[in-house]
C-alpha cells in the first residue's frame, strides 16, 4: 500500500514537473519584439496587443515573446521607427500617414474622408496597388508592416468652440502630427495645424499653446480631454486606421513558421479590436463624455467638409492613388 502510495506521488511529482518545463509561461523566449504605442493602457487597442501576445507566446510554447508597452514607454514614435529600419527588434503602432514620408502614395489611406465604412479598410490588404505600396517599404526602407487593419475610430474636433462647417476652423490652432498628410488634412478643412506628439495635447489645450485637437472618441476619454475641451465637434474627417509595424530584417531572421503565427494572430486581433472599438466602445465613450459635460455637436456639415477635404490629396500630389484605391475597392 505504501510502495503504491508512493509510486502515486512520484508520478504526480514528475507529471507538475513536465507541465511546468513545457509551459509557454515557464519557457525562455529565443525571440523577443517590444511592442510600443502611444495609447494609455485603458485604451481598447493595449488590451488588443496584450491578447495577440498572449495567442503568439501559447503557439510558439513561449520561444516567441511580446512585450506590450503602452504610454510611448519605449520613446518618441518617429525614434522608434528608426530603430526599426535599423533592424531592432522592435515594434510600432503606427499610421500610414508617417509610411507616407517614406511610401508617399500609402499616406491616402489616413487621409480626409479616405473610406466611411471601416469594413472595408479590411479589403485594402488585397488590392494589388497597396501590395505594392508595402513591398516597397520592406525592400527599400526595410519596415514590415504586419497588418493595418487595426481601426481606432473617426477623427472629429476636440475645441472649446463647436465646429460645423470649415469657416468655424479659421484662425485655430489645431494639433497635429507632423506627417504631411496630416497637416494638409488639417489645413485643408480649414483650421492651422500645429505638429505635437501625442502626449503633449492636454498641457498645451491647458496652457492654451493650441486651440484644440482632432481625436477619436475613445483617446479623448480616455486622455481626459473633456477637462480642457468643451465641445467634441464629430467632423469625422478621418478615419484612423494604425499600422502595426516592425523591422523586416528581425522579421525574417525568425522561422517561417513563427513569422506566419506573428502575422496570423495579428489580423486576428486586429479585426476582433477594430469590431468592438467601432461598434461598442466608441459609442460608450460618447456616453461617458456627455456625462463628463462634453458636449457633442452632430449637425456638422459633412457635405462641406467632404469638398474641402480633397484639396489635402491635390496639394501633396496623390490624387491618382486614391483614385487608384478608389477603382479596386469597386467604389
Amino acid at each position: 500500500m505504501r510502495i503504491t502510495r508512493k509510486i502515486f506521488v512520484l508520478t504526480t511529482v514528475v507529471a507538475l514537473s513536465l507541465l511546468l518545463v513545457y509551459s509557454p509561461a515557464m519557457a525562455k523566449a529565443k525571440y523577443t519584439l517590444k511592442f510600443n504605442h502611444v495609447l494609455s493602457p485603458k485604451d481598447p487597442f493595449h488590451a488588443g496587443f496584450k491578447k495577440w501576445a498572449k495567442a503568439v507566446e501559447m503557439r510558439t510554447k513561449g520561444e516567441l515573446e511580446v512585450q506590450v508597452f503602452h504610454s510611448a514607454q519605449l520613446g518618441v514614435e518617429e525614434d522608434i521607427i528608426e530603430q526599426i529600419r535599423a533592424g531592432a527588434n522592435i515594434g510600432q503602432n503606427t499610421d500610414s500617414a508617417r509610411m507616407g514620408n517614406y511610401v508617399p502614395e500609402i499616406a491616402v489611406m489616413n487621409g480626409p474622408y479616405f473610406v466611411r465604412d471601416y469594413n472595408d479598410v479590411f479589403k485594402l490588404g488585397d488590392l494589388p496597388v497597396v501590395k505594392g505600396w508595402k513591398a516597397r517599404l520592406e525592400k527599400e526602407f526595410g519596415i514590415k508592416i504586419l497588418s493595418f487593419y487595426w481601426v481606432q475610430g473617426f477623427r472629429s474636433m476636440v475645441t472649446n468652440k463647436p465646429i460645423r462647417k470649415p469657416e468655424d476652423l479659421n484662425g485655430l490652432r489645431i494639433r497635429t502630427p507632423g506627417a504631411p498628410i496630416w497637416q494638409e488634412s488639417i489645413r485643408s478643412i480649414g483650421a492651422t495645424p500645429v505638429a505635437m506628439a501625442f502626449g503633449e495635447i492636454f498641457p498645451a489645450m491647458q496652457q492654451k499653446v493650441i486651440d484644440g485637437c482632432d481625436n477619436v472618441y475613445n483617446a479623448t476619454y480616455a486622455g481626459k480631454l473633456y477637462e480642457v475641451a468643451k465641445y467634441f465637434s464629430e467632423t469625422e474627417h478621418i478615419l484612423l486606421i494604425n499600422f502595426e509595424i516592425v523591422s523586416a530584417k528581425w522579421f525574417y531572421s525568425l522561422p517561417v513558421e513563427y513569422q506566419k503565427i506573428l502575422e496570423e494572430e495579428m489580423e486576428k486581433a486586429a479585426i476582433e479590436t477594430s469590431r468592438i472599438v467601432m461598434d461598442v466602445k466608441s459609442a460608450d465613450s460618447k456616453k461617458k463624455l456627455k456625462e463628463k459635460g462634453m458636449i457633442i455637436v452632430e449637425d456638422v456639415d459633412m457635405d462641406a467638409f467632404h469638398k474641402a477635404g480633397m484639396k489635402a490629396y491635390e496639394v501633396l500630389g496623390i490624387t491618382d492613388a486614391y483614385k487608384q484605391v478608389h477603382k479596386e475597392l469597386g467604389k
